[in-house]
């Protein structure tokens, strides 16, 4: 990474320290990273894969009656992501303790995803089972806020695409590799490493187990390695209340419309593409199943399969960023995207190859647009202000977080084929592409 030294060259303690010519230790770049390769224990064990799979089966009830409940348990995490991760943000900046409060969610979300453990393959578990999942997914975000907020200080304005997309990548790699050994550990077998089984749903619980440690462990480095952020002097304010942050807040956002008017354009663009970019992968495995006919294992396959490609991809495409700019990198993603999606609708008839090839064709560039965006926003934040505005950004995100699923579903009602929501998917990501072009790349910082 051009930049980037193993020589403790520059302490980095506080974001826009770094000119374009400094440098920043490549071991404290990989101890960052090393958080995303860790928390794909929660993205794609729990939430996507298997846990999730699991609280959803016939053990727990009506698979239909079940599914609309982790539907709402998430939509109440949702709620309080929308309405707290902002604040949480802005009193990590303005308390100067933003790696302290990320470990602190960190170690939260291991507890809760140890205690799935817990969840007996019974429907008398269900409701803690829901709990955990929505209540992981809840301090997951405030974490991802914080982790989000130090891109600047392990990055310099000339690496920032390069850092933010092999962090990226490294959480799919990390994905990949937690997810073969829990699937060819644990799960697939029917007596899995140390004798574990499926009876009592124990090989996902165990599973679960694994994924906290998984979590745990390779959260350390970042903790130990990358300094404690320090607020500039120049970007300090009063601290208030809790309540009263809200009012800050509030000041915060109409001071953003009014001096960094595409800063808020841009959150608005990057929330709904965001949105069809989750939908590619949430209902990817379910186009794979009742349309292409994949089996449960073929999925499983094809999943660890697609975060190959995404994750080779959001590392490649990281230093274009840096050359091009983020802008140009998720509008052609979002072009090749809606391409993909298009030839995976049209040629549906064609069979799993089809699906293979335009499937994976797909995945190329799912990272390297979410990689870019986080990018485009960290390019804007002045110092001081990383955990607040990224925490808009999660609150924009999670505010629009209805559109891929409602219309996914709205196209399969009118049209009655699974393969119709595919279009669904395409006319989200057409959105946010329509609105992110009349995005300025250079604009005023924020005051």
């Amino acid at each position: 990474m051009t930049h980037i030294t193993d020589r403790d060259s520059t302490d980095a303690g506080g974001p826009g320290e770094a000119s374009a010519g400094a440098t920043v230790p490549r071991s404290r770049v990989v101890a960052w990273s090393l958080w995303d390769w860790g928390s794909a224990a929660f993205n794609a064990v729990v939430t996507t894969f298997v846990f999730t799979v699991y609280i959803t089966g016939s053990s727990f009830g009506d698979k239909d009656v079940v599914s609309a409940q982790l539907g709402w348990a998430l939509a109440i995490a949702g709620f309080l992501i929308a309405a707290l991760a902002p604040i949480t943000g802005q009193r990590s900046d303005t308390s100067g303790r933003r790696k302290f409060w990320l470990g602190v969610n960190t170690a939260i979300v291991v507890g809760l995803t140890a205690c799935m453990f817990f969840v007996q393959a019974s429907p008398s578990y269900l409701l803690l089972g829901l709990f955990l999942v929505a209540a992981g997914n809840v301090f997951f975000e405030f974490a991802s806020v914080n982790y989000n907020a130090m891109l600047a200080q392990v990055s310099t304005p000339r690496t920032i695409g390069k850092v933010s997309g092999f962090g990226w990548g490294m959480g799919y790699i990390g994905g990949i590799v937690l997810l073969l050994i829990v699937y060819f550990g644990f799960i697939k077998p029917e007596v899995g490493l140390f004798g574990v089984t499926s009876d009592n749903g124990l090989a996902v619980r165990v599973s679960m187990l694994i994924a906290a440690a998984w979590f745990g462990l390779f959260a350390i480095p970042v903790l130990l390695k990358v300094p404690e952020y320090r607020l500039p002097a120049a970007a300090r304010r009063e601290r208030v209340g809790f309540f009263r942050s809200y009012v800050v807040l509030g000041h915060d956002i109409a001071r953003l419309w009014k001096t960094s008017r595409q800063t808020v354009y841009f959150l608005i663009a990057s929330a709904v593409f965001r949105d069809g970019l989750a939908g590619v992968f949430t209902f990817g495995g379910v186009l794979a199943a009742s349309v292409f006919g994949f089996s449960p294992g073929d999925v499983i396959i094809f999943a660890i399969a697609a975060n190959v490609v995404a994750g080779i991809a959001t590392i490649g495409v990281g230093a274009l960023d840096d050359r091009l700019g983020a802008k140009p990198v998720i509008v052609t993603a979002l072009v090749g995207l809606v391409v993909c999606a298009l030839i995976v609708f049209f040629l549906h008839d064609g069979g799993q190859l089809v699906f293979w090839t335009a499937g994976l064709a797909l995945c190329l560039f799912v990272g390297p647009a979410q990689s870019a965006s986080r990018t485009f926003l960290a390019r804007l934040i002045p110092a001081g202000r990383e955990g607040e505005v990224f925490g808009l950004y999660a609150t924009t995100g999670r505010a629009v977080s209805f559109l891929a699923p409602t219309a996914f579903a709205v196209f399969v009602t009118i049209f009655g084929a699974t393969y119709w929501g595919i279009l669904g998917i395409m006319l989200v990501l057409l959105l946010g592409l329509l609105l992110l072009l009349p995005v300025k790349a250079k604009q005023d910082q924020i005051a």
